[in-house]
């Protein structure tokens, strides 16, 4: 293919991480002793792959998503591309200039106000002062800060720090645009207004964007081609629907619910997880049976509050429903340090669709403190309710999930000629 009709191009690209592997001592004299010994001694360390031996091309005007679980090297990809990080090996051929958001406020300066900051990071991504000038007014219309444009944006929300941010990364015209779970922030609608900027880009424009998500309704909604990395190299590279799917059945391969675990902080350590008696990540429910039988084992590093969480979505990452332990107050139970045996009813509705549903579960201290996640840890295969065919309900694409229970009551209206009306 001629490099005319390229964005970018990579070849055997890989990522070396080198880690130390520190000798512990529980005290300080021990440690010191330890010195003594071995005046000269060096931590040993041990090699990380985050990347490996990644090839592909993407073609000017594409939407690439590139999809993957935690830790497959998606982040680390972007920010090769995006010159932050340079490779161990490999080589990347970038035709156009880059602009990325790859994190909240990238490339802003705290004390700098908002109109500042649009210049700063305009420049940031290789911009000359008269291309911001045009452009300044389209961007503050999209992210929606005129009234705050002369404020800090150290006092920006979550939401409009990645409002501007995006608002300045999709109006300055890079030919490839690198966006990192930016609709991970923000409202329904500022995501909307997102996805639609991203297809202005990519069609009406003709500019390359590669985005990286674990919203599969969005990557499906945009992309034109995905990337599935799994421990660092490339699975599968082509269509975005068959890349969905293969990431869709990895996630769901792991044989114990535990292997789920994202880790936020220590303070809880979580054993293992039974749900209806079963560690596996795959369950069976019918109307019959619609109950979630919850039961964890862990410990306690400390004493702290914590609440079990779990929220059900769909095969794309579409929240359905969610359960929370003492939302209704806001406060999340006590718990003593030491081990512990939780156990939770979670009633499902039994008027469900037939189809797959994931769950993921949490412990947090609910708005303070996340401790630990199972992210996507259960399957939950629904047989559906059965109707008057025999069939059960499959609705669920144009419909939702639940089909809603009610009553309809049909009167006979009599006319005012004495006859009833049966139209």
């Amino acid at each position: 293919m001629s490099s005319k009709n390229l964005a970018l191009e990579i070849e055997g690209l890989g990522k070396r991480y080198l880690i130390s592997q520190q000798e512990k001592h529980n005290y300080l004299g021990d440690a010191l002793m330890s010195k003594l010994k071995n005046p000269f001694a060096k931590p040993q360390k041990d090699e990380f792959w985050a990347l490996r031996d990644v090839s592909f091309q993407v073609e000017k005007g594409d939407v690439l998503g590139v999809i993957g679980r935690n830790g497959a090297g998606k982040s680390t990809l972007l920010k090769i591309l995006s010159q932050i990080a340079e490779p161990t090996e490999g080589e990347i051929r970038l035709y156009g200039r880059v602009g990325s958001l790859l994190e909240v406020g990238t490339g802003f300066h705290p004390e700098l106000t908002g109109r500042e900051n649009i210049y700063l990071n305009g420049t940031i991504l290789g911009m000359r002062k008269g291309e911001i000038d045009r452009h300044f007014d389209d961007i503050v219309e999209f992210a929606e800060v005129a009234r705050f444009l002369d404020t800090p944006v150290k006092r920006y929300s979550s939401g409009m720090y990645v409002r501007l941010a995006f608002a300045v990364a999709a109006h300055l015209n890079p030919e490839i645009l690198v966006v990192d779970e930016v609709l991970a922030v923000g409202d329904a609608q500022f995501q909307q207004k997102c996805l639609g900027k991203m297809q202005d880009v990519s069609k009406e424009e003709g500019r390359t964007v590669l985005f990286v998500s674990h919203n599969m309704a969005a990557v499906r909604t945009l992309c034109t081609k995905a990337a599935l990395l799994k421990n660092g190299q490339l699975e599968y590279f082509g269509d975005v629907g068959e890349a969905v799917s293969r990431y869709s059945e990895a996630r769901a391969s792991a044989n114990t619910i535990v292997k789920h675990a994202e880790v936020y902080n220590q303070g809880i350590v979580v054993d293992d997880i039974l749900c209806n008696g079963s560690d596996a990540t795959e369950l069976q429910l019918s109307p019959d049976n619609t109950t979630l039988s919850i039961v964890v084992h862990g410990s306690a590093m400390m004493r702290l509050r914590a609440r079990l969480g779990l929220t059900i979505t769909d095969p794309d990452g579409l929240p359905l429903a969610h359960y929370g332990e003492g939302l209704d107050d806001g406060i999340s139970p006590l718990v003593e340090a030491g081990p512990f045996e939780w156990r939770a009813e979670i009633e499902l509705p039994r008027n469900m669709n037939e189809g797959q549903y994931l769950v993921t579960l949490g412990f947090a201290h609910h708005n303070v403190q996340p401790w630990v996640s199972f992210n996507d840890a259960i399957t939950i295969h629904y047989q559906g309710v059965p109707t008057g065919t025999g069939d059960p309900l499959r609705y669920s694409d144009k419909f939702g999930f639940l089909m809603l229970k009610g009553t309809v009551t049909r009167d006979v209206v009599t006319n005012l000629l004495g006859h009833s009306d049966r139209r």
